[in-house]
């Protein structure tokens, strides 16, 4: 069972209400199952929704930002914890050392750097992590398919395209990766044999 599951979301809530209703109910459902939030300290977006519903429902919730991204006023002012780091990639670290597992809403290109980095590092056995993709109206279904294209050529072995776990239901997606066993990841670099 997880304890703390970090959530990489826009920051924009997106052309459709379904992407602020599945943030919503994320944030709920995991204070509900007593599982803390752990995000970029936003105030705006899918970020805000998620951290509102989660404090809403009585949810610890912390967040991580930079001092660039506090300084223009888009930090949440009611976390239960807000901790301000000097860099981006300080954040993303600080976000992986408090969580257990990690799940990526939709988003642009921040939410896409940082979920592509947390699977990554499950490849390298930097941490044995889970990680999800809330597939909501189908985001994520060209960005999936891509990653078989990648398994089927050969640049993604088969069990470390199993690190990517997928649903298009918020509560489902919490559960199954509060007990998913990250599969042992192969050897990723094979040097040819002279």
């Amino acid at each position: 069972m997880i304890k703390r599951l970090c959530v990489f979301c826009g920051s924009s809530p997106g052309a459709k209400p379904e992407y602020v209703a599945a943030a919503t109910a994320v944030g709920t459902y995991m204070a509900k199952k007593g599982i803390g939030l752990v995000y970029g300290g936003g105030r705006v977006g899918l970020m805000g929704a998620v951290a509102d519903a989660a404090l809403a429902a009585g949810g610890e919730v912390l967040g991580v930002i930079p001092q660039a991204l506090f300084e223009k006023e888009i930090a949440h002012p009611g976390l239960t914890q807000l901790c301000v780091v000097g860099s981006m990639h300080e954040r993303k670290a600080h976000m992986a050392d408090l969580s257990d597992a990690f799940m990526a809403l939709p988003g642009g290109f921040g939410t896409f750097e940082e979920l592509f980095e947390v699977i990554t590092w499950s490849q390298l056995g930097v941490h044995r992590k889970a990680f999800g993709l809330l597939n909501t109206l189908g985001f994520y279904n060209e960005l999936l398919s891509f990653c078989d294209t990648a398994m089927n050529e050969k640049f993604i072995n088969p069990v470390d395209r199993q690190l990517v776990l997928a649903n298009a239901e918020p509560e489902k997606l919490v559960d199954i990766l509060s007990v998913h066993q990250v599969p042992a990841s192969t050897k990723w670099l094979k040097v040819a044999e002279t």
